[in-house]
């Protein structure tokens, strides 16, 4: 044992001096590194225990305990044991950094002990590692999966708009060997993008010309759309401001841009609903997303701050004990977080979520309709199912927008109306989002249904349930109607 524990003090000394150096601790030295040792037994204790195959969703549902394995009891939150006091940005602060306190799956350490051999767990917990490390050139991916030559000629000759970025967890759950595997074609590029067809527009929904100052998206009376960032950790081809995301690739806060938005919001007394978006808003450090929040919350007359992002399905390491400390100090706080398929229901997706819920912050579902990617029945129950047992209430299944270059994702309106019905009435009224047209122009939201409401006869209303059959509601307050 004393041979054991000695190993481990050699492995983990250097990495402590220098963690522990930066930091004034309640514990001392030696607790600090026993606590780090207890930690790697246990992991190594699972890996030994782990039976090497790959992770099967069907057999683990997405649930508030999938994947996780007493994750309360495992937390070694290094942030509660500092007392460093917190600084406003802009002033510069080194990150924190402590270890992820989720159980990955063992899809996601199979794939990282065969590609990235020489990257510590630690390293890959790390949401700076995954974002550095991004994947966003051919050579590198082919090494991943088996590019189809519609894939390679996409990447080897991009002209797009829309760069390519895929977090290596991200990439961990693509099909290497399938190029019509449904999250493969939500980053991977293909040549279908290079087809413009009529009505795509770069602009499709307007938000450049209801923008007053930049950044700033004012198109209903009480509520704005706050544009903080141009990054994202992995990009979705289908991605309605294509124009405008990832042009620096690098994670630069144009401070006078922001100040001019809140000038905006703090001058309309109107406003009481601000939307953080982007890119995404969680790509941002601590410090910088707390200083906007917090100028935000400063203003009187603003009620209520969201957050809309993909960083909980695509950079699940991200949502970090001291981030959701943060965010809780901000409420009321809500987050829409964009998810297109059950997949993505994974462990690490799923804990980050109980964390942001745990956090008391109200989840809801984002979901883009795709053709051949989420566009039937049975897909799209798996989804809205699994997000319930995570504590995300499925909020919007948007028809995809017009960008240039995205027929090849675009279903019929009829197709989301065929979801819509055979969703409601056989599932709880919690899982069935609504389903909407953000007009192109600018016209806002768009709900549709499918016809439940058939007319009016001899004053009563004719309605048809989710089995098809019709029944009669005696309006008797409303003016008689023939059917129509």
């Amino acid at each position: 044992m004393q041979k054991y524990f000695h190993f481990f003090v050699q492995k983990h000394k250097k990495n402590v001096d220098k963690f522990y150096s930066s930091r004034k601790f309640e514990i001392n030295k030696f607790t600090f590194l026993v606590k780090i040792i207890l930690l790697e037994a246990c992991f190594q204790k699972e890996e030994q225990m782990e039976n090497e195959t790959l992770f099967n969703e069907e057999a683990e549902p997405p649930g508030p305990r999938t994947g996780l394995v007493k994750v309360e009891n495992e937390v070694i939150d290094f942030f509660s044991l500092s007392k460093e006091t917190h600084q406003p940005y802009p002033a510069k602060q080194k990150s924190d950094r402590f270890l992820f306190p989720f159980k990955d799956s063992p899809r996601s350490r199979i794939f990282r002990k065969r590609f990235y051999p020489e990257i510590t767990r630690f390293e890959w917990f790390d949401w700076h590692w995954q974002m550095r490390n991004a994947i966003r050139d051919v050579d590198t991916l082919t090494q991943i999966i088996n590019l189809s030559e519609n894939e390679r000629q996409a990447m080897m000759h991009h002209s797009g708009a829309l760069p390519v970025s895929i977090t290596p967890y991200y990439a961990s759950l693509l099909n290497a060997h399938d190029h019509s595997d449904p999250l493969r074609r939500c980053v991977v590029p293909v040549v279908d993008e290079c087809l413009h067809t009529a009505g795509e527009e770069a602009d499709p929904l307007g938000e450049d010309t209801d923008s007053p100052v930049p950044g700033i998206v004012h198109r209903y009376p009480d509520r704005v759309l706050f544009l903080v960032t141009d990054i994202c950790s992995t990009y979705c081809r289908y991605c309605t401001r294509s124009r405008i995301i990832g042009r620096s690739n690098q994670h630069f806060v144009d401070l006078d841009k922001w100040e001019k938005a809140i000038e905006y919001i703090e001058s309309n007394r109107n406003i009481r609903d601000v939307l953080l978006s982007g890119g995404d808003p969680l790509t941002l450090s601590d410090e910088k997303l707390e200083w906007l929040l917090s100028r935000l919350q400063m203003i009187p007359h603003v009620e209520l701050i969201r957050i809309g992002t993909k960083v909980p399905v695509v950079l699940p390491q991200r949502i970090t004990p001291a981030l959701t400390a943060m965010l809780k100090k901000y409420h009321p706080l809500w987050m829409s977080i964009h998810i297109t398929h059950p997949d993505e229901l994974t462990p690490e997706m799923s804990a980050s979520c109980i964390r942001l819920a745990d956090a008391g912050i109200p989840l809801g579902s984002q979901t883009v309709l795709l053709s051949g990617i989420n566009d039937d029945v049975p897909t799209m129950a798996r989804l809205v199912h699994g997000l319930l047992q995570i504590r995300v209430r499925p909020y919007y299944l948007y028809q995809c927008d017009p960008i240039p270059g995205s027929s090849h994702f675009r279903t019929p309106i009829s197709k989301g109306l065929e979801i819509i019905q055979g969703l409601r009435g056989h599932t709880t009224g919690y899982a069935v989002p609504t389903y909407v047209v953000d007009a192109p122009g600018g016209g806002g939201k768009i709900p549709l249904l499918p016809e439940y409401a058939i007319g009016w006869d001899k004053g009563d209303l004719l309605l048809r349930n989710y089995e098809g059959n019709v029944y009669r509601y005696p309006d008797n307050h409303a003016e008689t109607k023939d059917i129509h």
